[in-house]
């Protein structure tokens, strides 16, 4: 047997007799893992080169993979091992004993044992299995960058924990129940969506005697899917609680041994897809999957519903004629309407997303869209707001979305004209916000809630909720509180459902105190009721119902849990992060949501979901945070509140100031002011900041809130700071309306206070805004004033920012002359400043302009630093607009061939980004070089995928441009050519492109 020992259950380690080899990172160790996970096995040559390099192998890669595997053969042969690597066609074979690899060995140990359960003899399987799972030193792998090999060991780490399901399964029947529960209870946490582990759980808890637990062990099963996927529990969790309930669950021991599951095959490898067009894309900064730009309208399936409410209870009645009126009447030539209204509390959201889930699979196949219209807060959403959310969920990049209400309601009601869509617009102002979000298409359907009427909508269906019925309530409590419990105080639990005025949120809130205390009788919760009777009067009278609950569960509260629910009442987002609650208290604790929890015991906070880094989101009920917003005017002085929004907002710059230092690779082109800031904690910071632009999506509503809410507060410097830091996320997802909404906030702030500097800042930002929208002369006006101030103030920063826009205006009108000056005093600024992207972004725009003039050297040149710079800074933005500029300057010194491998890399770059007005570029720009090459039939399939992208998130001038490239090509097929050139002709008389109208019509003229 060979010394040599390897291990690919957890970190990739080898141990030779001298103890632990080094392998050197990256390529070597990838092909040493890929041949140890096929041991004595061929592995191709083309798989180990897709392990590498995935979709854009090098030229050179099959001689790369044949030196890192010769460095492997003397790093093994070296360690004096019994262990070769052999040629063998397509590939290559790692020779050893399969007991030296600690992934066949665990295969190995798996099969014995399943061999000993199918004999009977379960003790020298769970032996075996217990050999198997102690190979495993962590997740298979790990710390390995490969996206196939990561499916790989994705499959290993499932075939661990259904070993490790196995053993539990083994040992139960072997009646060893006490001895599972903790390990069981462990499991669970770590793998919460495991059914099967939580069926183990319940039935090692109720055969150890703890029948109690286990029924909670099944309702926190159902309260975790409910509230994170919307589902309720598998039918062999509810058959377990039915069996207990009716004390007829048999025991495991007596059973029969449950079947093997079929084996996998040894050398099943994870299916790939290939070629560039199946590739997934996701965007230039932002390395979040995305749909490819040429498969958008077909992918963008929206699924925006919230989690439904597990312990719902319905009215039949009600769901059945909801359904009607969303699904279709016979002959109905209209879009399905209904609306939901009713007093607050009683369960209009409720019902409004039970029926959306219920309808979304069979009614609307094609997707849900939902937004909170917000409409009993302050700031009720606007109908182009909505608009803009919803076109971005179905597919259409920020950056095609019109400015308009009409144009926006116009290519909304086209995207859905063919579609299946049911749209739930929650808390609803009135008819006014309403009627701009009707889809036009009597194939969807849209669902209303509010508290209004709604009597303006035309021909809607209308549900009035009122209280519960007693059983109904009755029914809640007892999903709630157990049905045990309340059989067993009938009397008490019908004078508690009376005593609250049957409103399903006052309920709740009652039931919930009884749940989190089982040592509670329902007959001591009407008592401490009834010590309130002036407050049980007010609960059948409007929104004093509320209240009168509301105080009952807040007086409950420890002081410190009352202090952060009244100031977690100045949060304006949608929901919030946990971190929050230290920002407010300014407890610099690792764990923050420990102090949320105490607040979600006793239903005053919900939990709204979990975000990426598995940390709990939460959400106010907005009668609770007006309830907690009349205790923090009571109990806290002006100047408190304003301490703890200042560490609030500080909390939301520190993390936005994070994320654009990872996009850009430091503090560059963009001003900060002093402001002090509040660090969340650093595990939380490391994790959303993995993916920056990811994370400032999912934050956009709050983030764009504090802005508004700091100006208003009178907290200058962070309103103009967290502004100009968010165009970072404005710029490449093309928020303009959010881009302009919040800086014209902040320059009113800053403006009143007299900040000059701040003053300045937002400006020129603002010059870049109407810069972006083609508004030229409002642009020149906003960064003169701008650059007149920092000139003023000696920032050199902000006067770079300023003559950088300007030259661009300059060099965009045509005056070469007059942008390169520019961009050279931009230059020498950015370089006071000590601004290296600055630099680079000079550098790369105005080589473009020594393109044009011919200068090919200093082109060259520019665009070299440029690349140095971003490379070293880690700026994936400013690499990919630069390496296109490197294609076309390629292309223009015939060196097309280079040109192409260059343009396919940036393309990459944009797919990886999800970057699909990029793309478009890009495969025009390949159309282009293939054109040149004379290889029309490439240049003709690069034109055809660029009409395709381009339309397909309805950028109709990108697609018209793309047309008049493809019917260039086709002189011989002028019946084709027509079909291209006629809608790009109307593109370009709608949008006044002359020169290319000219040209459109000369062709078509000619009859090519």
């Amino acid at each position: 047997m060979s010394p040599l020992a390897f291990r690919v259950l957890g970190p990739l380690q080898v141990h030779g007799p001298g103890g632990p080899l080094r392998l050197p990172p990256g390529r070597q160790e990838v092909i040493l893992a890929a041949l140890l996970l096929e041991t004595n096995r061929v592995v191709s040559t083309n798989h180990l080169v897709d392990l590498i390099w995935e979709d854009n192998p090098p030229e050179t890669a099959r001689t790369q993979v044949q030196i890192c595997v010769s460095r492997l053969r003397k790093l093994l042969a070296g360690a004096d091992g019994e262990v070769s690597i052999t040629t063998r066609p397509p590939g290559y074979v790692l020779h050893t004993d399969p007991g030296n690899v600690d992934a066949a060995l665990f295969t190995d140990l798996v099969l014995r044992a399943r061999r000993f359960r199918e004999s009977g003899e379960l003790d020298r399987a769970v032996a075996l299995l217990r050999d198997a799972v102690t190979l495993w030193q962590g997740d298979c792998l790990s710390g390995l960058d490969s996206g196939p090999l990561a499916n790989k060991a994705r499959q290993l780490n499932e075939e661990r924990l259904t070993a490790v399901e196995l053993r539990i399964q083994l040992e139960l029947e072997l009646g060893r129940y006490d001895g599972l529960v903790g390990e069981l209870q462990r499991l669970t946490h770590e793998h919460p969506l495991r059914e099967k582990l939580r069926g183990q759980l319940i039935q090692a808890l109720y055969w150890s005697g703890r029948q109690a637990e286990a029924l909670e062990a099944f309702r926190t099963a159902r309260r975790f899917l409910a509230e994170e996927l919307g589902l309720e529990p598998s039918r062999e969790l509810r058959e377990l609680e039915s069996a207990i309930l009716a004390g007829r669950l048999p025991a495991p021991a007596g059973a029969a041994p449950a079947r093997v599951p079929a084996e996998r095959a040894a050398d099943e490898q994870p299916a790939r897809r290939s070629g560039a067009e199946n590739d997934e894309e996701t965007d230039t900064v932002a390395p979040a999957a995305a749909p490819s730009a040429e498969s958008v309208r077909q992918d963008a399936v929206p699924h925006q519903l919230p989690a439904a409410v597990a312990d719902f209870v319905s009215d039949a009645g009600q769901i059945a004629a909801l359904e009607q009126a969303l699904t279709g009447r016979p002959g109905r030539t209209t879009v399905g309407l209904a609306a939901i209204t009713g007093k607050p509390g009683t369960g209009k959201s409720t019902l409004a997303v039970h029926v959306a889930h219920m309808l979304s699979e069979t009614g609307f196949p094609d997707g849900q869209l939902y937004c909170d219209l917000r409409g009993t807060t302050g700031t009720p959403a606007t109908p182009a707001e909505v608009l803009g959310r919803f076109l971005r969920a179905l597919g259409i990049p920020g950056q095609l979305i019109p400015e308009s209400l009409d144009e926006r309601a116009e290519m909304y009601r086209t995207r859905l004209a063919s579609r299946r869509v049911l749209v739930v617009l929650d808390d609803a102002a009135g008819e006014g916000q309403v009627l701009p979000l009707l889809p036009g298409s009597r194939g969807c359907a849209v669902l209303v809630t509010g508290r209004a009427r709604l009597t303006a909508l035309p021909g809607a269906h209308r549900v009035e909720l009122d209280v519960l019925a007693e059983d109904r309530a009755l029914e809640l409590l007892s999903r709630i509180v157990g049905r045990e419990r309340v059989a067993g105080e009938a009397v008490a639990a019908e004078a508690l459902v009376r005593t609250v005025g049957r409103l399903p949120l006052a309920l709740r809130i009652v039931a919930a105190r009884l749940a989190a205390r089982p040592h509670w009788t329902l007959a001591s919760m009407v008592q401490r009721l009834a010590n309130e009777r002036h407050r049980l009067d007010e609960l059948t009278h409007g929104e004093m119902t509320m209240r009168a609950s509301l105080s009952l569960t807040y007086e409950g509260l420890a002081p410190e849990d009352r202090r952060l629910l009244r100031l977690l009442s100045m949060a304006q987002a949608p929901t919030l992060p946990s971190w929050l609650a230290g920002a407010l208290l300014d407890d610099h604790r690792p764990f923050p949501s420990d102090l949320m929890e105490p607040l979600v015991d006793v239903q005053m906070l919900d939990v709204a979901g979990v975000e990426r880094t598995g940390g709990f989101r939460y959400r106010f009920h907005e009668i609770i945070r007006v309830y907690a917003r009349e205790q923090l005017a009571a109990h806290h002085t002006p100047e408190v509140r304003q301490e703890a929004l200042a560490r609030m907002a500080g909390g939301w710059m520190h993390l936005a100031q994070q994320a654009h230092r990872t996009v850009y690779g430091g503090d560059f082109t963009v001003l900060h002011g002093d402001a002090p800031r509040w660090e969340p904690p650093s595990a939380y910071t490391d994790e959303v900041l993995a993916d920056p632009l990811a994370w400032l999506d999912a934050e956009q509503a709050s983030l764009c809130g504090m802005v508004e809410h700091t100006a208003d507060a009178g907290l200058h410097d962070l309103s103009w700071d967290l502004a100009t830091s968010l165009v970072t996320l404005f710029e490449v997802r093309g928020h303009y309306d959010l881009w302009e909404r919040t800086h014209l906030s902040a320059l009113a702030a800053v403006r009143k206070a007299g900040n000059l500097r701040g003053t300045a800042a937002v400006r020129a930002s603002l010059g870049s805004l109407y810069m972006s929208r083609n508004q030229y002369d409002t642009a020149r006006q906003a960064l003169n004033s701008a650059l007149d101030v920092f000139q003023a103030l000696d920032e050199p920063r902000g006067e770079a920012l300023c003559r950088r826009d300007m030259a661009l205006i300059a060099r965009t009108s045509g005056d070469d002359l007059a942008a390169l000056e520019l961009y050279r005093r931009s230059l020498a600024d950015f370089d006071r400043a000590g601004d290296v992207v600055g630099r680079a972004i000079v550098l790369t725009q105005s080589a473009h302009i020594r393109m044009r003039q011919g200068e090919i050297a200093a082109a060259q040149g520019q665009l070299d630093e440029a690349l140095d710079i971003y490379e070293g800074v880690g700026y994936t933005g400013g690499r990919a607009r630069t390496l296109r500029r490197v294609g076309q300057l390629l292309l223009e010194q015939g060196r097309s061939d280079l040109a192409v491998l260059t343009f396919t890399e940036v393309l990459e770059l944009c797919r990886d980004s999800g970057d699909v007005i990029g793309e478009g570029h890009l495969l025009r720009d390949l159309g282009h070089a293939f054109t040149v090459m004379g290889r029309p039939d490439r240049a003709r399939d690069f034109f055809d995928r660029a009409v395709t992208a381009r339309e397909g998130v309805m950028d109709f001038s990108g697609g018209a441009l793309a047309r008049l490239d493809l019917a260039r090509l086709l002189d011989a097929e002028p019946g084709r050519s027509r079909e291209l050139l006629v809608p790009a002709v109307e593109v370009f008389r709608e949008r006044r492109m002359g020169r290319e109208l000219a040209e459109a019509e000369r062709l078509l003229a000619t009859g090519c």
